[in-house]
């Protein structure tokens, strides 16, 4: 199966997916330490917790979307 034959229902899978793992690196994104100032804000919960998981989920629902196979109606 290729691209071109991807079903519509995959298509928008992939990219509800694809927003999703976007999401979860922007909430991981911020201003970093540098070596004359401390962020502590690098160590925040939003940053170490809730946007990998977020982005981890984006990932999981990229291999379901791939794998998924819709049912033929006749």
């Amino acid at each position: 199966m290729t691209m071109k034959n991807l079903p519509k229902l995959n298509s928008i899978l992939i990219a509800i997916s694809v927003i999703i793992i976007v999401l979860g690196f922007a909430l991981m994104a911020g201003s970093p330490s540098g070596a004359t100032e401390y962020n502590p804000d690098i160590f925040s919960v939003r940053r170490i917790t809730i946007g990998p998981m977020i982005a981890l989920a984006g990932f999981v629902v990229m291999i379901i979307a791939i794998m998924f196979k819709p049912k033929n109606r006749q």
